[in-house]
């Protein structure tokens, strides 16, 4: 093994269930082009990445940031994989999952409680022991060239290969899956007939990688898989139609005997029938079933057992590629905002969050196109309002919300040029509109806000207002300096007479983490003064005050 290479612990296991659901996001549309199999529906992909998503939410919630057992975290991705899945692709990747999480549970078990983390022989034993259990989730037969091959031909590599270090056998699982991937297309007959490879397997490959990359550092570059198609034979048998829905419902109160017999039931109905069993701990069953005849397969679940969390969706695969039903809420406002205290405000009137990497200088630049569509696909909203506030580039905006309409999700930029304008725009936010009076409305008032900023000035200049030099409070809107003060309290009454000199019934005053440098300057004295002129000069107008700890300008101030 590698000197470079990580141990796969808790943290490991929790970044690479991240990194899993970024590069499922990368190859979301190769994957779901592949999907011909069991029926064609551009969905395989984006069932994989919601319920990764909903495996990492689950982790990150039920385990602190310190680390912990890695057993936990196994156990919290195989909960939440299984509470999330979505489609056949889903309730598979939900047993790999729990394949992991009841090896590592033995492993613990044996060694008298918390396991620090997974080898490679204990990897073997739990991607054999998912094999076992998506197996299982079938009704116990494999059909070869499907994700099972795959799968399978990682697990004995790994396990074959376990002496030589978990980064090594990781390497030789992934170079197997690709052997056993690209074997698919003579397994199945819909498979050789569209020229494809299994779309699940290959999407277990991206989840390989993944894991590669966090072990090892770097992760190999594929083949980009495509559809192929081979001259069709003259005695095929006429391609049957597709089913018009996915059914999928949890079920408890459900006895052995009584989900064998709904799998019989539901095999009368449809193909593509799953029922996957819970851990112990949660008791119940996920079940899957592709059918014309939707409220049969309920019926048969309510026959069963208790069904809950039933989700019908018609199977087709439409130009945005996404299956009908598959987001969990109907809008999302995503805001880009820099600061704890930013995020906790933004987060309290509603919106998600996407926060600027804290460890580049470069606000602006450092929000690319691939962070800005993971954290709209992360809403898990069908249209998504999104925020820019000044942090995203024209151009990786234009990228982002580009890519994320490609594939199904109603994206609409609102132009916020400040945290203050995006603040104007989420107030009046309203999910029952339309999506495209929401967006009128939302630009409408964040065009109407009245913004600039207050800085310290690093070096001497000449300005609009006149000469400044280090130290120097500065007032700027419109990306000139309107004023030059000894200080930014001073700058930032001057910004705000110039700001209210046409009236203004709010005063949003946005005070960032560098105001606490600014000589004796504080944020709660800045507050005051502020407030004090504000009663003083402008009577009638309020003006309210927020510890947002941003970066760049010390102050940022709105008025509508």
């Amino acid at each position: 093994m590698s000197m470079s290479a990580r141990s796969l612990d808790a943290s490991a296991l929790r970044d690479w269930a991240h990194t899993a659901v970024s590069d499922l996001i990368v190859h979301i549309d190769e994957i779901n082009r592949l999907n011909v199999y069991p029926v064609a529906d551009a969905d395989t992909g984006a069932n994989m990445l919601f319920t990764m998503r909903s495996a990492l939410a689950e982790a990150n919630a039920a385990v602190g940031a310190d680390g912990g057992c890695v057993a936990r975290v196994a156990a919290a991705l195989s909960a939440g994989a299984l509470n999330g899945a979505r489609g056949n692709s889903g309730v598979i990747l939900s047993q790999i999952l729990r394949g992991v999480a009841d090896v590592a549970a033995s492993a613990a078990a044996e060694a008298g409680g918390a396991l620090p983390e997974l080898d490679a022989a204990v990897l073997g034993a739990a991607l054999h022991r998912g094999v076992e259990l998506v197996i299982a989730s079938m009704g116990g037969r494999e059909v070869p060239g499907t994700i099972v091959s795959v799968l399978r031909a990682a697990a004995d590599a790994v396990a074959q290969c376990a002496a030589d270090g978990l980064a090594a056998a990781i390497s030789a699982g992934g170079d197997a899956a690709v052997v056993a991937l690209e074997k698919t297309t003579e397994q199945l007959d819909v498979l050789t007939d569209a020229g494809a490879v299994d779309a699940g397997g290959r999407g277990l490959l991206v989840l390989l990688d993944a894991l590669r990359s966090t072990v090892a550092g770097q992760a190999p570059a594929r083949t980009v898989y495509e559809l192929s198609p081979r001259a069709p034979q003259s005695d095929a048998p006429a391609e049957r139609s597709a089913p018009l829905f996915e059914v999928m419902y949890r079920l408890v109160d459900c006895a052995a005997a009584a989900a064998d017999a709904l799998r019989d039931r539901l095999g009368e109905l449809g193909d593509s029938v799953a029922i996957a069993a819970a851990p112990a701990s949660q008791g119940g069953y996920s079940v899957h079933v592709h059918t014309d005849d939707a409220g049969a397969a309920i019926e048969a679940g309510l026959v069963a057992g208790r069904p809950s969390r039933i989700v019908v969706s018609a199977l087709s695969s439409g130009a945005a590629g996404m299956r009908a039903g598959g987001w969990t809420r109907e809008r999302a406002v995503l805001a880009v905002v820099d600061g704890e205290g930013a995020a906790e405000l933004f987060e309290s009137e509603g919106a998600f969050v996407l926060r600027p990497d804290a460890a580049d200088p470069d606000l602006l630049t450092n929000v690319s196109a691939h962070r800005l569509m993971r954290a709209v696909v992360d809403t898990g909203a069908a249209q998504v309002m999104v925020l820019p506030n000044g942090f995203v580039a024209a151009e990786e905006l234009v990228a982002g919300c580009t890519a994320a309409i490609g594939w199904g999700i109603d994206v609409v930029p609102i132009p916020t040029g400040s945290m203050v304008q995006g603040l104007a725009a989420l107030a009046v936010h309203e999910t029952g509109r339309q999506a495209v009076d929401d967006g009128y409305t939302m630009a409408r008032a964040a065009g109407a806000a009245r913004h600039g900023s207050v800085r310290i000035a690093t070096e001497s200049a000449l300005t609009w207002a006149g000469r400044c030099k280090p130290g120097d409070g500065l007032g700027i809107a419109g990306d000139e300096v309107l004023i030059v003060a000894a200080d930014a309290a001073a700058a930032a009454t001057g910004l705000l007479d110039l700001l209210l000199a046409s009236g203004g019934d709010l005063v949003t005053v946005l005070v960032g983490a560098g105001i606490e440098t600014d000589g004796d300057t504080n944020a709660a004295a800045v507050a005051d003064l502020l407030e004090r002129h504000v009663h003083d000069r402008h009577p009638g107008t309020e003006l309210v005050t927020y510890r947002t700890g941003h970066r760049g300008d010390v102050l940022l101030i709105g008025v509508e």
